[in-house]
């Protein structure tokens, strides 16, 4: 009988052999979509609002910053009027989902109390919901109080960015899609690919027992890694397609992209664009965006360029 130790290993080896082979694989397949079918993108799909979504043409997913200490635009509910005109550019410009976030993850920020960050999604996603009804709304929040409250109140889906039990056990509960975030620190440069494969199939692995099935994997741009990591993580991230889940990708305006242009969030959406369009060649199947209209002409062109029309 193995221990749980041994188990551990032998699936970390497999995995490593596995990604080693992709690897060489991927640089004997010249064209990325062959190797992204090879490797299982056309089969992701989730079921969300009732309706199964696959990924045959990729998703954006529109940022709404209801916390005044985003590192970004928030999007202030004292006008409502404002507001749901914000909303609903949002949608008009093409945005498929919704994320609802209340609390700030920026580095160095500090958390508002579960009370104030409940206060504000309950407002985002009470106005949303009176005038549009059927647009699906994922929240973004590490709190699972949180998660349930917002899920009760009609919420469709739930962005965690620190990954902890007690949230799985209330998407398992709901049986509502999830994002699973790869928000962990890495010191060596050589492990980051295969320390962020291993910990996102390991949590898949426990997710599923769960029976949590509509699960997507965010491989955590700008959270606990430097520069160099976030740049070789967006060369290789078609590597993920071996997981068989939907990569969600979110590096709009970070900083990975303003501070080595030396300059600020404000002036970087032609960067943003051009990762955008790099993440989608590599197998990106969501796009976390603050600027939906730029993201969508993306995804458009994207498509264009590769019979996907």
């Amino acid at each position: 009988m193995l221990t749980f130790f041994e188990k551990k290993c032998r699936k970390s080896i497999f995995l490593a052999k596995k990604y080693i082979f992709l690897r060489s694989l991927r640089g004997k397949l010249h064209n990325s979509d062959i190797f992204c079918i090879f490797a299982g993108r056309m089969e992701k799909s989730i079921l969300l609002c009732g309706q199964l979504i696959d990924f045959s043409r990729p998703r954006v997913m529109a940022i709404v910053n209801l916390s005044t200490d985003s590192f970004y635009t928030s999007c202030s509910m004292d006008d409502e009027a404002d507001f749901l005109s914000h909303i609903e550019q949002l949608l008009q410009d093409g945005a498929d989902w919704l994320d609802l976030g209340a609390c700030s993850t920026r580095p160095n920020s500090q958390p508002v109390s579960a009370q104030q960050e409940w206060e504000l999604l309950r407002r985002g996603v009470e106005m949303i919901r009176q005038h549009w009804s059927a647009v699906p709304i994922s929240v973004d929040t590490f709190r699972s109080e949180i998660a349930e409250q917002a899920l009760l109140y009609g919420a469709d889906m739930i962005n965690d960015v620190y990954a902890n039990d007690d949230m799985w056990n209330v998407v398992a509960k709901y049986r509502v899609p999830y994002v699973l975030t790869f928000s962990k620190e890495i010191n060596c440069q050589n492990h980051l690919l295969a320390e962020t494969m291993h910990f996102l199939q390991e949590k898949l692995d426990v997710l599923h027992r769960k029976g949590v099935a509509d699960v997507m994997i965010d491989p955590g741009f700008g959270f606990g890694k430097t520069q160099q990591q976030n740049y070789e993580l967006l060369r290789q991230l078609d590597i993920l397609q071996v997981l068989r889940a939907p990569v969600l990708v979110g590096v709009s305006r970070k900083s990975m992209l303003y501070k080595p242009l030396d300059t600020t969030p404000d002036d970087v959406l032609p960067a943003t664009i051009a990762a955008h369009t790099l993440a989608l060649e590599r197998g990106a199947d969501i796009l976390r965006v603050h600027d939906v209209k730029a993201a969508v002409q993306a995804v458009k062109i994207y498509q264009l360029t590769h019979n996907k029309l």
